[in-house]
């Protein structure tokens, strides 16, 4: 699995970290960075469904484009 960085508010950290651990959803960071970021694709696929913006082929949906077309460039 690839592993990125980004760059976040401390508030934001703060709040992430209240869902993280023994007490919380999720068992590290990583995990609920995952989550979000599947959550936030399927919304905004349900809002392209809507206006007719996805391509039959999930295969081909322009997220998956774009990190293809992103990894051909960083070569």
């Amino acid at each position: 699995m690839p592993k990125i960085s980004v760059e976040i508010p401390a508030e934001l950290l703060a709040d992430l970290d209240d869902h993280v651990g023994d007490d919380g959803k999720f068992v590290n960071r990583s995990d609920a960075v995952r989550a979000s970021i599947r959550k936030t694709l399927d919304l905004l696929d349900e809002i392209d469904a809507r206006h007719d913006r996805l391509d039959d082929d999930p295969g081909t949906a322009a997220g998956l484009e774009r990190s293809e077309s992103t990894e051909e460039t960083d070569e």
